[in-house]
């Protein structure tokens, strides 16, 4: 079986190398960690039977997913939570667990049908959630895709859609408003690589805070001090 594995993020890349080396003779695995190398004529030259898109956050063109079986791993229990920023919007809703769910790839966004869906804890800062998550889609997941092949056929989403706005920067602000475990939630929700850190203004600094551990009425967490530019 001839595979494409298309991710962004360090670990999804450490993950996808390993599972490369792991069915090497066996499956051949292509990975593309940047837009410029993922092209029609490059996925046209490899003619996968499956493309699996682990975090890949670029517009995918039209081309490439209607003539190839696209895979989008969505940290949501679609079609509950369509759209951006699911982990942080699944955090703020109150949810102490989701589902990844494996879906064709369509022209709706994250409305394609389901192959699989997979638990995953939102325990933890966002950097943890995302690991244990990739965990999940490269140990459990993607070696079903390898296993089962063409024999996986995703069923229609059930359900009605619960759309989720992706969140801005500017909205990781704390404020002092917020209970002691909703400021724990904005810290760590936004502790992850390439995330922007959850903020304070304070006179003429920024605090941003990071490492967050709750205990009881107590909170800690590292803080950064940034002297504002504007």
């Amino acid at each position: 079986m001839r595979i494409i594995i298309a991710t962004i993020k360090s670990w999804n890349i450490r993950h996808a190398q390993a599972l490369q080396k792991q069915y090497e003779g066996v499956h051949e695995i292509v990975i593309y960690t940047t837009k410029e190398e993922f092209t029609e004529d490059n996925v046209r030259d490899f003619g996968p039977d499956y493309i699996l898109l682990p975090h890949w956050s670029y517009i995918m063109p039209r081309e490439i997913f209607e003539n190839w079986a696209c895979v989008v791993f969505h940290m949501t229990d679609l079609p509950y939570g369509r759209g951006g920023s699911p982990l942080q919007n699944l955090i703020v809703r109150g949810h102490r667990e989701t589902m990844i769910s494996a879906i064709q790839m369509t022209a709706q966004v994250d409305g394609g049908p389901v192959y699989m869906k997979h638990v995953l804890s939102l325990e933890g800062t966002a950097q943890e959630i995302l690991m244990r998550g990739s965990d999940i889609i490269f140990q459990e997941m993607i070696p079903l895709f390898l296993e089962e092949g063409k024999k996986l056929i995703p069923v229609p989403q059930e359900g009605e859609p619960v759309l989720f706005r992706r969140r801005k920067p500017e909205e990781g602000e704390i404020t002092s408003d917020m209970e002691l475990e909703q400021i724990y939630d904005y810290i760590r929700m936004l502790d992850a690589e390439g995330y922007p850190r959850a903020f304070m203004e304070f006179g003429a600094y920024r605090l941003e805070f990071d490492k967050a551990c709750l205990s009881g009425d107590a909170l800690a967490a590292r803080v950064v001090f940034h002297r504002r530019t504007e």
